[in-house]
């Protein structure tokens, strides 16, 4: 039985991913180290190809890593059997992503896509319309229930989006690019709703934005590159941010 380290819910040491593209060996992770605590709101940044969606891939059960330790609430996700990983990623995991068509099916209404995933997990009528009416108040898109995406505004949709995240209950929030179709108000409220919801639901939240203005809303921030982690910053209470990079290390390694 796997120990649970209360101090991180997120645990992860030394993660390699190799893929395999035309005959060819392409490392995306290279030993990656990252710890999140329960609750904490992550983003990660770095330049396209670093390594942020690979790894986010591999947080969200979405792709195995070739080697190393990951563990996410006592699991070690590298040691469960394939359907125990599906289990994971269904009953643990919200995925938000960047384009609201990952997100949502354009011939459903804002309450048939939020419905959607517990009809699927078999919840019961009852079940299913209480948490969807609770998700659509907590992101005050009640009144628009019954609108497609279609005849949303993006931000809207955003919305709508983020409580179909919620729909399963999950434990962390896995957010790639969340704000990059919207323009910077509405990205801002995106970002104050996600931050009033990781504290109603308990949610730990780690987000993908290429986005500095984003980035700065996030407890910590880990700098990605070529597959490992480069650097940290820390906000603290006083909204100032603490940068620990590392030294001694030509690719910018922690050590």
């Amino acid at each position: 039985m796997t120990e649970r380290n209360e101090a991180h819910f997120i645990s992860a040491s030394g993660l390699v991913k190799i893929y395999q593209v035309a005959g060819l060996e392409v490392v995306a992770l290279q030993g990656l180290d990252l710890e999140a605590a329960r609750g904490e709101m992550l983003a990660l940044v770095g330049p396209s190809g670093s390594g942020k969606s690979t790894l986010l891939s591999a947080l969200g059960g979405l792709d195995r890593p070739s080697a190393g330790r990951l563990e996410i609430d006592g699991q070690n996700l590298l040691k469960l059997s394939p359907h125990a990983l599906t289990t994971y990623r269904c009953e643990q995991v919200g995925f938000l992503w960047q384009q609201t068509a990952r997100n949502l099916l354009p011939y459903l209404t804002a309450r048939e896509n939020v419905e959607l995933l517990m009809t699927l997990a078999g919840r019961g009528w009852r079940e299913r319309r209480a948490w969807t009416n609770e998700l659509l108040d907590a992101v005050s898109m009640a009144e628009y229930a019954k609108q497609t995406p279609q005849q949303l505004s993006g931000g809207q949709q955003q919305r709508i989006s983020i409580a179909c995240a919620l729909a399963n209950k999950p434990k962390i929030l896995l957010a790639d690019e969340p704000t990059g179709e919207v323009d910077w108000p509405t990205a801002h409220m995106i970002l104050e709703l996600v931050r009033e919801l990781r504290a109603r639901y308990g949610l730990t939240i780690v987000l993908v934005t290429h986005d500095p203005r984003v980035a700065e809303q996030a407890d910590r921030v880990i700098a990605i590159r070529d597959g490992r982690t480069s650097a940290e910053t820390v906000r603290t209470n006083d909204q100032r941010p603490t940068t620990n990079e590392s030294e001694g290390t030509m690719d910018g390694d922690r050590s």
